[in-house]
């Protein structure tokens, strides 16, 4: 029973699979938090263009 139980202590087999899904999670994480934080401000962008293009055709013109 003492052997099985250091065996079972001594084996990562599983441990690069927990260190890849916290990677994933860390990854997921910053893409989210990078979309909210930028998106905004993009979104600022494109309504000032969307309003300069709306107010260039009400013009007198020459």
């Amino acid at each position: 029973m003492k052997n099985l139980m250091n065996k079972f202590l001594r084996d990562e087999s599983g441990a690069t699979m927990v260190e890849y899904a916290i990677l994933v999670a860390l990854i997921s994480i910053a893409a989210i938090a990078t979309i909210v934080l930028v998106g905004q401000k993009v979104d600022d962008a494109f309504d000032k263009v969307q309003t300069e293009l709306s107010n260039a055709g009400t013009g007198s013109g020459t």
